[in-house]
């Protein structure tokens, strides 16, 4: 019995989810304008809105004053602002731009122009597979990551 027929443990699957996230982040990485730290914040700012800085930093697994060195230079670039937190008058939040959603769609658009030229040094067959199993797989690491909406 191969690799491919015997049965998988989740160490295994963990192992081959990482090298084809790390293959995927390594063929898409641009880093010119904006670090990886930088996309994932300006990123995760869009899809949830505004945040403190310490709550940003948690959830990018950075420090604070790393997080907070990456916000200012962000707001140098005027891709995100601080505005007055209406919940509580002390603090601050940290939002997108309309400068920085533009950033983000540019990046998404030169990301998915990558991908489809990569897509197309593939067989027809080889490709309708890889759509096919992405279909499949991409519910279940969602649900799994807790991102089932």
């Amino acid at each position: 019995m191969d690799r491919s027929q015997r049965a998988r443990s989740p160490q295994d699957t963990a192992r081959e989810l990482a090298d084809l996230a790390s293959a995927v982040v390594r063929a898409l990485a641009d880093r010119r304008e904006l670090s990886f730290t930088a996309a994932a914040t300006l990123a995760r700012l869009e899809r949830e809105g505004p945040a403190r800085l310490t709550a940003l930093a948690v959830a990018e697994g950075v420090s604070q004053p790393s997080m907070t060195q990456l916000v200012q230079r962000l707001e140098a670039q005027g891709l995100v602002l601080r505005v007055g937190d209406p919940d509580d008058g002390r603090a601050t939040l940290v939002g997108v731009t309309e400068a920085g959603r533009d950033v983000l769609a540019a990046r998404r658009e030169a990301r998915d122009t990558r991908l489809a030229e990569l897509l197309t040094t593939l067989p027809e067959e080889d490709r309708q597979a890889l759509g096919t199993a992405i279909r499949t797989a991409l519910p279940l690491v969602r649900r799994m990551l807790g991102e089932d909406t």
